[in-house]
């Protein structure tokens, strides 16, 4: 058993209960984006949310603990960028990538964000602790179609 194979047994056990992300995150009292992540295998638990994510979806003992193992984040096997800006771009999709397809089938359906409609804001946004970098994205959803 590795942290793999419980990810899979949470996705399996979600599709069987009809579960919505944001009702396990609710559940546990974070975002659906963060546990979202963390139920994919992106995140480390404390004991406390592992022990409702294995309420939720009937984990072991054993499975539980994988939870609460730092993860080797990413999930997109792909050539690496160089570039350290760009890096961080490729770090956020191996990070976030598998949440992002989650959520947005969960919402839309099976289908994309568009890269080709598509909107980004960037901004500066002062932030006492350093400026931040803020992007906004917004692609329109094209749904896969049967023929």
């Amino acid at each position: 058993m590795n942290r793999l194979d419980v990810t899979e047994k949470i996705i399996t056990g979600k599709v069987a209960k009809g579960l919505k992300w944001s009702e396990v995150a609710a559940k546990v009292g974070l975002s659906k984006e963060w546990v979202t992540a963390a139920c994919l295998g992106q995140m480390t638990l404390d004991a406390r949310q592992a022990d409702i994510l294995a309420g939720i979806f009937d984990l072991t003992d054993d499975e539980k603990k994988w939870l609460m193992v730092v993860p080797y984040k990413g999930s997109l096997p792909t050539a690496v960028p160089t570039d350290p800006l760009i890096y961080r771009f490729y770090e956020l999709v191996s990070v976030y990538g598998t949440t992002f397809k989650e959520l947005i089938h969960e919402e839309f359906g099976d289908g994309i964000m568009s890269a080709i409609d598509f909107k980004m804001d960037m901004a500066r946004e002062k932030d006492p602790n350093g400026d931040r970098v803020r992007i906004v994205m917004s692609g329109k959803y094209l749904a896969y179609k049967a023929y």
